[in-house]
């Protein structure tokens, strides 16, 4: 639900009231809902695995979660909050949050965020230069994968079968796997 205001700058961001959560997407503040138990459960099995599987690797690629802050295309009218964020050029890494895409972005889908996780963040990321985003639904326990480098159509796959990522072909992700300890 965006917030009242014409154009909000990266100003307007940084001065919300403390405890406030929002993204700003071309200028306009879009106010964020508390995320549910399911939700917040997602993003800790799958930053648990991903983390795992980057320090098992030696990766030196960077994940963070939500609330972190993206300057997506480091200019002013944009700063999202992704549930997590996969960064391999840590030069982009600041204080304030990720200045430039990150490589790799996951979306867990909430009632309240589909039409932007699905529509407008998937736009964004995609101009801005994200190399894979996924968005995890577990409404329709499905995830759909878009490999923005590899220009290809949209993959979705049940939450019974595993994902694998871009960024690392030989990680495969069973989501119905990490559900079960629900």
């Amino acid at each position: 639900m965006p917030l009242p205001k014409q154009y909000h700058t990266s100003k307007d961001y940084w001065n919300l009231p403390e405890g406030q959560r929002a993204e700003l997407i071309d200028g306009t503040l879009y106010d964020m809902a508390p995320p549910s138990y399911r939700h917040q459960f997602l993003i800790a099995k799958l930053s648990f695995v991903i983390q795992e599987y980057i320090f098992s690797h030696a990766g030196n690629c960077q994940l963070l979660m939500a609330p972190f802050a993206v300057n997506l295309d480091a200019d002013d009218k944009n700063w999202v909050e992704p549930d997590i964020s996969v960064i391999c050029d840590r030069n982009k890494l600041h204080d304030h949050g990720c200045f430039g895409a990150p490589d790799w972005i996951i979306e867990i889908v909430s009632p309240s965020s589909r039409r932007m996780d699905y529509s407008t963040k998937n736009t964004l990321y995609s101009e801005a230069g994200v190399q894979e985003y996924w968005i995890v639904d577990p409404e329709k326990e499905r995830t759909t994968v878009y490999r923005y480098a590899e220009d290809a159509a949209p993959i979705i796959f049940p939450f019974h079968s595993p994902v694998s990522a871009g960024l690392y072909p030989d990680l495969e992700i069973l989501i119905s796997s990490l559900l079960k300890d629900m």
